[in-house]
């Protein structure tokens, strides 16, 4: 029997359904060792030697591993075909094998693109040794992330505020986040106007955009300096305003339209590379609105059901196999015209890429479409777009016609630009940036009627228009993918855990589809920019990860390199000891805003504003959710004198006698019952509803909402009250702890119990409380026969069995989850709920079995 192991139980099964009796398929469930994740797991002193041990919850997993290889006349490792995959693989090895000699020389690497039959096949006739090389690669970027990270992050702790980290390509994406910010908050709006007239030819109407004025051509965006918002020193342009542009309009009022110039010019437009990890990103967040770890989780389930090659590639090359079943189904499907005259190849130019590596494509040889395959929801959607876009890449030019139209009246020359598809050719599969082909098609052309040159225009109307320049926009997913890869920052199998690190950590927030920085990413990076400039430049992180390549081929010690990094004068470790005692936690803590009076900092809990006013030391907490660039000194100041005056005294309360406050905090407004004491318990407070704005907050709204939650009636089965109150996910209904939630349309301080009773009667379908649907069930539990089920929580999956929950160690996907890891885990649980309670035992169920 050979035994044949892969990292995952998706890719498990689908194996097996390849494989004959003669092989067992098991999964390692992702990596089984690592370095710990406490302390730093790397010994500085004895060449960098890295202290792996097994990751939590992975002991049965290599129990069952270990008992199959005993077994096994061979052992095969099939590991995905990437750096990664081969140090699981590396580790399967050390985890199973260890003195074992006779063991270890039983172990064979074979490598697949595709999970196929036919790949499969080829591969087991082939196998190999693991890489070495490859290995230490991946092994030295692991040990440089930990250096960084378990070095620099407590400096920051120190210096700014407990929980922060920094990390290798981390900081420079953050890096990155933080000056587009800057530029947007430097960047001053610039205005100009403009005409556009509304023409006519033989009846047909078009428009065409004033584009000279006295042979001198009129301002656009691009004329304008982004800091000063004035026109740019030595530009040559006509900057038209209201009034101008007003009287200009009123003087064509009479004016004779003619065309000037006619010009049409030809083009062709060729396809695109089919998709590598980066652009495949870039498309799916901007076509399908989907993130880069969302992308990638699909696409990572299509890959282990065999539907596409691997997905962490950045090479553009096609196999001669996939070129010929794409150009089949091509001239199949849209006819012999659409086939490109000969087949394209195209080549990856980064030096870096891993050309042994495909582009990502549909797998096998069939090219079936999602609709054929059966796939349905977000598989289907990306699948659809993997397909579309390896199916254009061998199908014929786009040929396109453009025309262009010069009008003339009096001294004002206007422009009128059209656009013909002549041959759509591969646009009928792939548009960029559209996921309705045949629409984009129709959205592309600009059809103007057939002009002369010479020929009066009917004028309909002439119209003024203004605009103003925009700051350059914040990052997307798709734009910080590209901006990583353009700079040769981090791999593609890495960019979506890079964003996901980011906004984990609090540096950034997702208003829409735009990554925005937070304050502390300014501080954090400010700190880095003066200290450990190296850290957060991107040309220097490029070349670690050119030099990390160098180690893949073998040309470069990784020990060596290491050593490089962290020792010697202008190592890490030195500069860590050298700039510890020079900052200031002080300064460190304050982002200063050029343009901003008053200090940002940052406090423990959140950014604040400092300012001198009248000699005494003002702050102001900043409300949620407001941007660097977008906070100005009006907002700023306005913050701080409404802190200095204090709170609005709306009366007191007739029991206790205490003053009621209207206040502003972090996360808005809210009423207050006393004063906080030092020392003492915290007064009562009440956050305002969304529909009640502050300045129409009486007394008696205060005491309302101080009441809560407030009993609006009895029940009339149980006897027990039915309460209105406000909660931290909004308004609610009650009654022995069955909650509803308000609808759009209830007040909250103003709901009938007649309405309460009628929420309440509703059957509950959703919400925190509602039964949740598992992901997935696992199995059921040896004891009871209960299910065991995956559920998706508040910070992140977790098993659940009766009462009892296990969260999903870090790298532990739900789909990876298998009997004996939900068990393991549980049982870890019960062990450190047991520590916690001395001597209480957990039962199946949860309860526990102490009398």
């Amino acid at each position: 029997m050979k035994l044949l192991i892969v990292e995952s139980p998706a890719k498990a099964r689908t194996l097996k359904s390849y494989l004959g009796d003669g092989f067992s398929v098991e999964a390692s469930v992702g990596h089984v060792r690592d370095l710990p994740r406490k302390g730093l797991g790397v010994d500085v002193e004895r060449g960098f030697e890295p202290e792996y041990v097994t990751i939590e919850g992975k002991g049965p997993v290599l129990k069952k591993l270990r008992d199959a290889a005993e077994k096994a006349e061979s052992i095969l490792l099939a590991t995905d075909p990437d750096r990664e995959g081969e140090a699981i693989a590396y580790h399967i090895v050390e985890a199973l094998s260890g003195r074992k000699k006779s063991l270890r020389q039983r172990f064979r690497r074979i490598t697949f693109n595709e999970i196929t039959k036919n790949a499969v096949v080829e591969a087991l006739d082939r196998p190999g040794e693991i890489d070495l090389p490859r290995i230490e690669a991946q092994q030295a970027r692991r040990i440089l992330d930990r250096l960084v990270g378990y070095k620099v992050s407590p400096l920051l702790w120190k210096k700014i505020r407990p929980g922060l980290s920094a990390g290798r390509v981390q900081s420079v994406a953050v890096r990155l986040l933080v000056e587009r910010e800057r530029e947007r908050r430097a960047f001053r709006s610039g205005t100009y106007w403009d005409l556009r007239a509304h023409l006519a030819a033989e009846g047909r109407a078009f428009t065409a955009d004033l584009a000279t004025l006295e042979g001198a051509a009129i301002a656009k965006g691009r004329d304008f300096d982004e800091r000063t918002g004035a026109l740019k020193a030595g530009r040559r342009v006509v900057l038209l305003d209201q009034d101008r542009v007003e009287a200009l309009r009123a003087s064509l009022a009479d004016a004779t339209f003619t065309v000037g110039e006619l010009r049409e010019k030809r083009s062709k437009r060729s396809p695109y590379p089919p998709f590598t990890t980066a652009t495949l990103q870039q498309e799916a967040n901007r076509k399908l609105n989907l993130g880069a770890r969302e992308t990638m989780r699909i696409a990572q389930g299509l890959y282990e059901a065999g539907r596409i090659t691997y997905m962490r590639t950045d090479s553009v090359t096609l196999s001669e196999v996939a070129i010929g079943a794409i150009r089949s189904r091509v001239e199949t499907r849209y006819g012999a015209e659409y086939l490109s005259p000969s087949p394209r190849r195209y080549k990856t130019r980064s030096r870096s890429a891993q050309e042994a590596h495909e582009a990502i494509r549909p797998a096998g040889t069939e090219m079936a479409t999602s609709r054929e395959l059966g796939l349905t929801g977000r598989q289907e959607a990306l699948y659809d777009l993997i397909w579309r876009r390896a199916t254009a890449t061998q199908m014929a030019d786009a040929r396109l016609r453009h025309l262009t139209v010069r009008v003339d009246a009096d001294d004002a020359r206007f422009r009128a630009a059209g656009k013909v598809i002549e041959f759509p050719g591969f646009f009928r599969a792939y548009v960029e940036g559209s996921d309705d082909p045949d629409a984009a098609l129709e959205n592309q052309e600009v059809v103007l009627p057939d002009m002369r040159e010479g020929q009066e225009l009917a004028c309909r109307k002439v119209e003024s228009r203004k605009h103003e320049t925009k700051p350059p926009a914040r990052f997307t997913d798709a734009a910080l993918v590209k901006e990583l890869e353009a700079d040769g920052i981090g791999r593609p199998s890495t960019y979506a855990a890079i964003i996901s690190t980011v906004l984990d950590r609090g540096y950034a927030v997702r208003q829409n589809k735009h990554l925005v920085p937070t304050f502390i990413a300014f501080a954090v990076t400010e700190l880095l920019e003066n200290h450990f400039q190296n850290l957060v430049d991107t040309g220097f992180t490029s070349e670690m990860e050119e030099a990390l390549d160098e180690i893949a081929r073998g040309n470069v010690d990784w020990r060596s390199y290491l050593a490089g990094f962290y020792n010697g004068r202008d190592g890490l470790e030195a500069r860590l000891l050298e700039r510890e005692a020079a900052i200031d936690p002080r300064e460190a803590s304050t982002v200063r805003l050029g343009d901003l009076t008053p200090r940002v900092r940052i406090g423990r809990y959140g950014p604040y504003l400092e300012l001198e006013l009248d000699g005494a030391r003002t702050t102001a907490p900043l409300p949620e959710g407001v941007a660097p660039a977008d906070l100005s000194e009006e907002q700023a100041l306005e913050l701080l004198k409404k802190r200095a005056q204090g709170p609005d005294r709306l009366g007191e309360d007739p029991e206790s006698g205490e003053t009621i406050y209207l206040m502003d905090g972090r996360y808005g407004p809210y009423v207050q019952c006393g004063e906080a004491v030092k020392g003492g318990g915290k007064p009562r407070r009440a956050s305002l509803p969304a529909n009640v704005l502050p300045e129409d907050v009486t007394l008696a709204t205060a005491l309302k909402l101080l009441a809560m939650p407030a009993p609006l009636g009895t029940h009339p089965e149980s006897g027990e009250p039915v309460k209105v109150g406000i909660g931290r996910y909004g308004p609610y209904v009650v009654h022995q702890s069955d909650y509803r939630s308000l609808t759009d349309g209830d007040d909250p301080l103003d709901i009938t119990f007649d309405r309460a009773m009628e929420l309440l009667a509703v059957p509950k379908t959703r919400g925190r409380r509602a039964a949740a649907k598992p992901l997935r069930t696992v199995g059921e539990h040896p004891d009871d026969g209960q299910p065991i089920a995956i559920h998706k929580g508040r910070y992140g999956p977790y098993v659940k069995h009766g009462r009892m929950n296990a969260s999903l160690p870090k790298g532990l996907e739900p789909d990876d989850v298998t009997v004996t890891i939900a068990l393991e885990l549980l049982r870890k649980r019960r062990e450190r709920d047991a520590a916690k309670t001395g001597s209480g035992r957990r039962g199946p169920q949860g309860k526990s079995s102490r009398k």
